[in-house]
């Protein structure tokens, strides 16, 4: 068996999204599972659409899921002679011609077939009048007039086409700019890729090439069209439907391995297994479980994959993207040990790493800084219960050993001593801390904020309460 060779041929016309990352990553993957090769190949021949910007974007994104190519990559721009040199091979041949024909003109053609009930298509007026090139002309391919253009797909099987429902197909614009099928096929054939995986919407292009191959003499590769990802209201996956860029996703918290698995199993399944590690799916990747059908991407089964995946991450991984976007957010006094200690009480309560930064935001700030909602205060501070907090706030500072279970052992024998229940006073020592009426556990909490923060943050929500109460008083009179 020869080596398998794929690749990924995005337009630098926007950024990589979510539809261009699964072909991309389905390509890689069969390579990488074949032991072969996986090229990358900027398809930039939209010159006035196309910018560097976006083929930075899209390199960027590749990189960050850990699609690493092994050749390229190679630009369609650098490449027009290369294509020329073909087209002219072909009208040497008399597989191609030149045409005359307006784009006013086509249309008519095409618009009579129509209304005739055939396939509306360029009725080859200039295929046998011997035109030579000239101001406003394309060149065309000479298709054949009958028999079927036949290939065999690797997900949907034969596929076979009337060559009476081709046309006689542009190759070269009146521009002079080569035109999309004609540069694939070349592209494909020179770079030695046989293995060609792409999105079911690209199977009416299918059988041009197929002719392209043959009237070039070039060996045919294997083909496989992947179904398409639909939104939640069945129509094809885009911005209505929230889908966002790849680095949108990484900017929001995403894993790019939670990002894999899940788009890998848009489509395609290993048994019932959901979860796999990139190693699993190199291993276990073929074509043979790829569906047929189209299939809806769910934002709540990627955010349930991703926190998955963030759960299985050593802390002292996460620790320093925890550490960046607490920065980003204006919070940059966490330093490593303490993000260390911050991620493994998040883990369980984050789907996503922007979530956890959310809700570290109180572990980083400082203690001027927590928010407390006066209503709170007056609700869950009463006069009785800020003399039980005085009185525990006295015996934490005292506390030497601020462990979980010293702090355990403190407060259950405060608790019997003041004959209260923990529920009591367990909510307005939280909102003290953090601000909110949820936490991740109270002594969990208190040990990884350290005694000084507990302490001083306590102080500062009773004061804040005596200050609460007064005015609420002030007012209620």
């Amino acid at each position: 068996m020869n080596e398998i060779v794929t690749r990924f041929p995005p337009s630098p016309t926007g950024h990589l999204h979510i539809g261009g990352a699964r072909t991309a990553l389905l390509n890689w993957l069969y390579a990488r599972h074949h032991q072969g090769k996986f090229i990358l190949r900027i398809e930039d021949t939209d010159t006035e659409r196309s910018s560097r910007e976006m083929t930075d974007s899209i390199l960027q994104a590749m990189d960050w899921l850990g699609l690493h190519w092994d050749e390229g990559p190679y630009f369609q721009s650098t490449r027009f002679e290369l294509y020329h040199q073909h087209i002219d091979w072909l009208l040497e041949k008399g597989l191609a011609y030149y045409c005359s024909c307006t784009p006013d003109e086509v249309e008519a053609m095409r618009q009579k077939a129509w209304n005739a009930g055939e396939k509306p298509k360029y009725d080859g007026s200039c295929r046998e009048l011997g035109l030579g090139p000239g101001p406003g002309r394309v060149v065309r391919l000479k298709a054949p007039l009958s028999g079927q253009t036949v290939y065999q797909d690797l997900i949907k099987g034969q596929n076979a086409v009337d060559n009476r429902e081709l046309d006689d197909f542009v190759l070269r614009r009146a521009d002079n700019t080569p035109t999309y099928n004609l540069a694939v096929v070349v592209d494909d054939a020179l770079m030695g890729i046989n293995t060609i995986l792409r999105g079911d919407d690209h199977i009416s292009n299918t059988p041009k090439q197929v002719l392209l191959y043959q009237a070039l003499q070039f060996e045919r590769p294997s083909f496989a069209h992947v179904p398409m990802i639909l939104g939640p209201d069945k129509k094809r996956l885009s911005k209505r439907h929230g889908a966002m860029s790849v680095l949108e996703y990484k900017a929001r918290g995403y894993l790019p391995g939670a990002l894999i698995n899940y788009l890998v199993r848009l489509g395609w399944s290993s048994g019932d297994q959901e979860l796999f590690t990139r190693e699993e799916l190199i291993e276990k990747f073929t074509l043979n479980s790829m569906g047929k059908s189209a299939c809806v991407f769910n934002q709540e089964k990627l955010d349930w994959v991703n926190g998955r995946h963030l759960k299985q991450i050593p802390p002292s991984d996460l620790a320093a993207e925890l550490r960046t976007r607490l920065r980003n957010r204006g919070l940059p006094g966490v330093d490593e040990a303490y993000a260390e200690k911050i991620v493994p009480l998040l883990q369980p309560r984050s789907q996503t790493l922007e979530q956890m930064a959310e809700q570290a935001v109180f572990f980083a700030q400082e203690t001027e800084d927590i928010p407390y909602d006066p209503e709170m205060l007056d609700k869950f501070f009463t006069t009785e219960l800020k003399q039980y907090l005085r009185d525990l706030l006295g015996r934490l500072e005292r506390l030497q050993d601020f462990s979980q279970a010293a702090q355990e052992e403190l407060l259950a024998e405060f608790l019997q001593e003041k004959d209260i229940k923990f529920k009591r006073i367990a909510q307005p020592i939280r909102i003290a801390l953090t601000g909110k009426k949820a936490s991740p556990g109270l002594f969990e909490t208190m040990e990884v904020l350290g005694r000084d923060r507990t302490t001083a943050r306590l102080r500062r929500a009773l004061t804040q309460a005596e200050g609460s109460g007064k005015q609420t008083a002030s007012a209620s009179t």
